[in-house]
C-alpha cells in the first residue's frame, strides 16, 4: 500500500530554531537588534508619539545595519510586533590569512576550525593584516544573525 515515492524527503535536518522572535514595539531597547526592512539592526534611538484621536501610539525607531553600518529608519504602531534577529557573538583565534583573502579561524577550544569568512573591508581589515604579519596572537570577534556572518572586532588574545 505504501510506496516510497509518496513519503517526504528530508534533505537537511536541522534543530528548526528561527533566525527572529517577535517583540512588542514598545518593549525594544535602544542598543537592542531588530529587524528592519529585512535587515539585522541596532536601536541607536527611538522616540514614542502619542496617541492621536482615535489611533495608536506610535514608536519611531533609528537604527544601524549590524554588517553594513547603514542607516534604516522605522515607525510602527508601539503595539504591534516586530521581529528580533538572534544575534551571536563568537571569540575565534586566527590561525592564517590566504592569498585569496579568506581568514582561517579556530574555535577557542581548537576543535573545530572554518576558512569561509573573508578579511574585511576597511581599516579592521589593515589592522588584522598588521597584526597577523608581525606575528602577534589575535582572536576576532564574528558577529552572526540571519544567515550572515562577519568579522567586527580584533584584539590580542591574552597570554
Amino acid at each position: 500500500m505504501s510506496d516510497v515515492e509518496d513519503e517526504p524527503q528530508f534533505e537537511s535536518a536541522d534543530a528548526g530554531a528561527s533566525k527572529t522572535y517577535p517583540m512588542q514595539c514598545s518593549a525594544l531597547r535602544k542598543g537592542g537588534f531588530v529587524m528592519i526592512k529585512g535587515r539585522p539592526c541596532k536601536v541607536v534611538d527611538m522616540s514614542t508619539s502619542k496617541t492621536g484621536k482615535h489611533g495608536h501610539a506610535k514608536v519611531h525607531l533609528v537604527a544601524l545595519d549590524i554588517f553594513t553600518q547603514k542607516k534604516l529608519e522605522d515607525l510602527c504602531p508601539s503595539t504591534h510586533n516586530m521581529d528580533v534577529p538572534v544575534v551571536k557573538r563568537t571569540e575565534l583565534q586566527l590561525v592564517d590569512i590566504s592569498d585569496d583573502g579568506f581568514l582561517t579561524l579556530m574555535s577557542e577550544d581548537g576543535a573545530d576550525t572554518r576558512s569561509d569568512l573573508r578579511v574585511p573591508e576597511g581599516e579592521l581589515g589593515e589592522d588584522i593584516r598588521t597584526r597577523f604579519a608581525a606575528d602577534e596572537a589575535i582572536t576576532v570577534t564574528v558577529l552572526s544573525a540571519c544567515d550572515e556572518e562577519q568579522v567586527i572586532a580584533v584584539k590580542n588574545m591574552a597570554k
